[in-house]
């Protein structure tokens, strides 16, 4: 991406450099970054790398490729070299034995460890290369003073390189090495969590976990405005492109791109040309995805769960009973898809992470695959209506007020388990869901659940919650005598910590937007886009 895009990436950027600045005053802490494909890493490490500068400290940015152990031995030890020596005034190549051969009078040591890991026989490189290649940024150390940072981009890769013992190995250093900070990068959001709380969970030397988020609603606009500020886009098409695309910063891209080239032609058309065309950018890289499952001998299951979850039938019972499975094989084909972060468990709910994925599984794969006799044409104006359809559908439904949109919301509850952050919830059905008006300046609309045996007191507000917002409201609540009662604030801006606490000492529960959209995307509904 470019540098124009990164409106929402400076505090990720800041506390990469901070740990940095902590490694040179001595204090070491690893990271591990992890978010899920197409979220912005590697472009966030791009912009770090070319902006950061530093005499002391030497990065060492490796992408892990799937690649021979000779050929990532010397990629290692190239990178190491070149940024050392890029700050000598030295004409440098990318050629490994000039590096070697320029290095040798300032590094000799660390030279002649080269040297030695180089000529090793294969069956040494494989049992012990990777703990020697990472020795080599010690011994830097010793004869420069100057430490290493080592970025491995999809560090898991590493696994299909051939060295035994890898984690044992990594773990031993990680807790001797103080002067050399490890950050790794992982789309494998699931496994890699595994593997920091088992292989290298440890007690000096673990890493603090970094998840990239897409955009958040603000930042997606301000990136829309940006790009298409030219063609003059709608707030109403534009808000839909920030729903559709969940602030992933390639889809984003991607859209806008797009728009820019068709001189102003109809969304749903563009949409169409990436997602539905045979060429479509899009299409192919779903296309391509889908292939992980295809030699698969549970194929047929895996995509029949992805397709139920894409159509909104995503309870797992549900899912369950139309297949007619067995919940514990239902659960084996659900286990392989979350340790594959294709899709994400919250509570009863299945949801697929990536949201334009999940669309195109829906209304294009899908339909391909029933179509009997399949027409080009007819099959593009049916998918350019539905287009239409849904985006005046979430038009429709962003001119409502929130309060009807929540009543809506709420009547859909069937007493399903949901997990908003790291409490989990039961969504009760109600019997009976009755507006609230509070008459207080602050705080003034809101909600009124009844259900068998439980009261739920909602209060909405769409500007920011401050303390005395709880206060008022945990005095409205008390007017209620039900034993069960859900005190629930939601409000459309984020919410500080100090509002926070105050509303954890009152038992209230806060609901930001992303909490609330989270709830409408299980259920199916458009986002709330403020």
């Amino acid at each position: 991406m470019t540098e124009d895009s990164f409106f929402d990436r400076k505090s990720y950027l800041q506390a990469f450099s901070k740990r940095i600045n902590d490694l040179k005053d001595g204090y070491r802490q690893n990271i591990a970054v992890i978010g899920d494909e197409l979220v912005g890493k590697t472009s966030i490490f791009f912009k770090f790398l070319n902006t950061f500068q530093d005499n002391r400290i030497i990065i060492i940015y490796l992408e892990i490729r799937l690649e021979s152990l000779d050929s990532f031995i010397r990629r290692f030890i190239g990178i190491l070299l070149y940024n050392f020596l890029i700050n000598s005034n030295l004409p440098l190549k990318e050629d490994l034995d000039f590096l070697i051969k320029k290095s040798e009078k300032y590094i000799p040591k660390t030279v002649e460890k080269i040297r030695f890991i180089l000529n090793g026989t294969p069956r040494k490189k494989t049992n012990n290369s990777f703990a020697e290649l990472l020795s080599l940024c010690d011994l830097i150390n010793q004869e420069t003073g100057k430490s290493c940072v080592v970025i491995f981009d999809e560090f898991l890769n590493l696994e299909s390189l051939g060295f035994k013992n890898l984690y044992r190995e990594w773990s031993k250093l990680l807790i001797m090495q103080k002067n050399t900070m490890y950050i790794i990068i992982s789309s494998m959001k699931f496994k890699t969590k595994a593997i920091l709380s088992g292989n290298l969970s440890l007690l000096f030397g673990n890493f603090e976990v970094v998840t990239v988020e897409p955009f958040d609603i603000r930042n997606s606009e301000r990136y829309l405005e940006s790009k298409l500020c030219s063609i003059g886009l709608i707030p109403g098409l534009r808000d839909f492109i920030v729903h559709f695309t969940g602030g992933y910063p390639f889809y984003l891209q991607v859209l806008t791109e797009a728009l820019l080239k068709s001189n102003q032609n109809q969304l749903s058309e563009i949409i169409e040309n990436l997602l539905f065309d045979n060429s479509g950018v899009l299409n192919q890289k779903f296309s391509n995805y889908i292939k992980r499952f295809l030699d698969s001998s549970h194929c047929k299951e895996y995509l029949s769960i992805l397709y139920l979850i894409s159509s909104g039938r995503n309870k797992i019972k549900d899912i369950a009973h139309i297949l007619g499975k067995q919940k514990k094989e239902l659960c084996q084909r659900i286990n392989h898809l979350l340790e594959l972060d294709t899709i994400t468990r919250s509570g009863d709910f299945l949801r697929i992470n990536d949201r334009v994925f999940s669309f195109w599984l829906k209304f294009v794969y899908q339909e391909k695959m029933q179509s009997l006799t399949f027409d080009a044409k007819n099959q593009k104006e049916k998918f350019c209506d539905m287009i239409e359809d849904k985006i005046q559908e979430f038009i429709l439904s962003s001119q409502k007020p929130l309060t009807e949109r929540m009543h809506e919301l709420l009547r859909l509850f069937e007493d399903e388990m949901v997990q908003i952050e790291t409490k989990k919830i039961r969504l009760n059905h109600f019997r009976e869901i009755k507006p609230l008006e509070f008459r207080n300046i602050s705080l003034k609309d809101g909600l009124i659940g009844r259900s068998n045996d439980s009261l739920w007191i909602i209060a909405i507000k769409r500007e920011m919650l401050t303390e005395e917002d709880i206060t008022v409201f945990s005095k409205e609540c008390k007017k209620y005598r039900h034993k069960l009662q859900r005190k629930i604030i939601i409000t459309l801006e984020d919410i500080d910590m100090n509002t926070r606490l105050r509303a954890l000492e009152e038992k209230i529960w806060t609901w930001d937007i992303n909490n609330l959209n989270l709830i409408l995307d299980l259920y199916s509904k458009p986002r709330v886009i403020v």
